[in-house]
């Protein structure tokens, strides 16, 4: 099985934002089980068999037609009776826009259903040479980055789950898009960038809009104490309460208490 492997090394060439190494077709079972360390980023596309990949630990079973990602820093090893399969290792600036881009992350490495680039894959590496492996590489990698687009109901789903928080723990201090992100295993780049491209506004923002409307309507109801309303709003410091309320409302919480008084 060793003898079938194919390793295609590439030169460092032109500057496009990724750094690719290597692609690689491994089929041996003692190379796989070692435990590696890896330099840079790794693409990986399963051509035959199953089994599990092993991060850090943690188990993620796979089967062929399915492309998983490594993260530089990470110690993989692959267990299984008979699979083979193929990688490139890459990196530079680039690897994270990508990743940010196709929501590419720990919490979500495996995409299944691959199994039609395959050929492609197999004869791209195969007719790589000395002049071509870094084209060949990138090609494959870019390619298959493009079939990674998350669904858009997965999208829509996840936006309507951040205004949901947004809706349901404004009046908690300490809610943040790191938190948030944290909880759901997403990178918080990406969370960013799905929550501006859907609501035209900034997750900050839309907090602290949605704060500072609750607290119009406290006081709209009766209470008059800017403190009060600053804590029950989510706002734990008074003084950037009344600044935020004045940038939103255009005037400060005393004047809008006043005002109300006058009529």
């Amino acid at each position: 099985m060793a003898d079938n492997n194919i390793c295609k090394f590439i030169m460092p060439g032109r500057e496009t934002g990724l750094c690719l190494s290597c692609f690689v077709k491994e089929g041996n079972p003692e190379v796989m089980r070692k435990r590696t360390v890896l330099p840079v980023h790794r693409m990986t596309l399963v051509s035959r068999g199953s089994g599990n990949l092993m991060v850090n630990g943690t188990v993620h079973p796979f089967t062929a037609g399915d492309v998983l990602f490594a993260f530089r820093g990470e110690e993989i090893a692959v267990e299984s009776e008979s699979c083979e399969y193929m990688y490139i290792q890459f990196e530079g600036s680039r690897a994270d826009e990508l990743f940010l881009r196709f929501d590419v992350r720990p919490g979500r490495r495996r995409f299944s259903a691959f199994d039609g680039l395959l050929p492609l894959w197999m004869e791209s590496l195969s007719r790589a040479d000395g002049q071509t492996a870094d084209l060949v590489a990138e090609s494959m990698l870019l390619y298959t980055f493009s079939r990674l687009t998350p669904a858009s109901a997965e999208k829509d789903g996840l936006l309507y789950r951040l205004l949901g928080q947004i809706e349901e723990n404004f009046n908690d201090p300490e809610l943040s898009l790191g938190r948030i992100a944290e909880e759901l295993s997403y990178n918080p780049k990406y969370l960013s960038h799905l929550f501006k491209a859907g609501t035209g506004v900034g997750f900050v923002e839309q907090l602290r809009t949605t704060r500072i409307r609750y607290a119009v309507s406290l006081f709209d109801h009766g209470i008059d104490s800017v403190r009060n309303v600053a804590l029950l709003s989510g706002f734990s410091d008074p003084l950037y309460f009344s600044t935020v309320f004045k940038k939103v409302v255009g005037v400060s919480p005393r004047e809008y208490l006043a005002a109300k008084g006058e009529k």
